[in-house]
């Protein structure tokens, strides 16, 4: 298989889960938890990567929330990570450790079997807010050394991104979103109305830039961090999964059996 190919053939084998230590804070260790996929050749077959960071208001919450969607994708065949990050020390810090554990993602691409010039990052609520935040500003990268890997992905799942319109600069989306924004697919209750107006100033930001590759579903009646929760879970990884075949970063059909309830994302275009 050439390396610029994808094998996504799903496998109904429990994907191979280590966790690896990325950067030291204090007295304890941030790390990443990567799920390989079952028989990945990794020094033949590299793959799209997929590195997601847990929501949580920037001072709570812990990589279990993306756990379930690491297993999925590893099944379809991409390597995928969740990670913990520094806590309840600004979200400044919470950036540059995402900067880290992207950079340390990309640097050891050779032993997890990933291909560094497709990844995909993405979170849940402040998880996706840094997640953006460190792949568009590079004037956080915390060793400020300019030889540093780059952050730079193919693409974001962002599960009700926390983007606050009057945040201070250095973490405010809006004051870094180019014109050469990867696609992305972004999730949100219609009734989370705390948070849509973070999203909707992000929106017409990147409208106004030319930014037309963003896909925005709605779930209908739902409040924030409705993802977390069957059906939605489930339909939002769906979804994920058929804007990465979009995107040539996966084949073939999705697995993900959807419950039998009448539920279902709404295109926010359409509504």
């Amino acid at each position: 298989m050439s390396a610029d190919q994808t094998s996504t053939e799903t496998s109904n084998k429990k994907p191979e889960v280590k966790v690896y230590p990325y950067h030291e804070s204090g007295s304890e260790n941030l790390v990443l938890e990567v799920y390989t996929p079952k028989g990945l050749k990794k020094n033949s077959e590299a793959v799209p990567g997929i590195i997601m960071f847990h929501g949580g208001g920037w001072r709570g919450g812990n990589r279990s929330q993306f756990k379930f969607l690491c297993d999925y994708f590893a099944r379809r065949g991409l390597v995928t990570a969740t990670v913990t990050y520094t806590l309840g020390k600004g979200k400044e810090k919470c950036v540059q450790d995402a900067i880290t554990a992207i950079r340390w993602f990309k640097e050891n691409s050779d032993r997890l079997g990933v291909d560094p010039n497709r990844i995909i990052a993405g979170g849940g609520s402040a998880g996706g807010h840094i997640s953006l935040l460190a792949t568009t500003n590079p004037g956080l990268n915390p060793s400020k050394n300019k030889e540093d890997t780059d952050t730079s992905v193919v693409a974001y799942l962002l599960f009700n991104p926390a983007l606050i319109i009057k945040d201070a600069p250095e973490v405010n989306f809006m004051e870094h979103v180019s014109s050469e924004l990867s696609p992305s697919i972004s999730f949100f209750g219609d009734k989370d109305t705390k948070w849509l107006k973070g999203w909707d100033a992000a929106m017409e930001k990147m409208k106004s830039l030319g930014v037309n590759n963003v896909e925005y579903f709605q779930a209908e009646g739902e409040s924030h961090a409705f993802f977390n929760k069957t059906p939605w879970k489930e339909l939002t990884i769906l979804a994920c999964d058929n804007f990465l075949n979009r995107q040539g970063l996966l084949t073939g059909e999705p697995t993900l059996n959807t419950p039998l309830l009448k539920k279902k994302l709404v295109r926010a275009t359409d509504k």
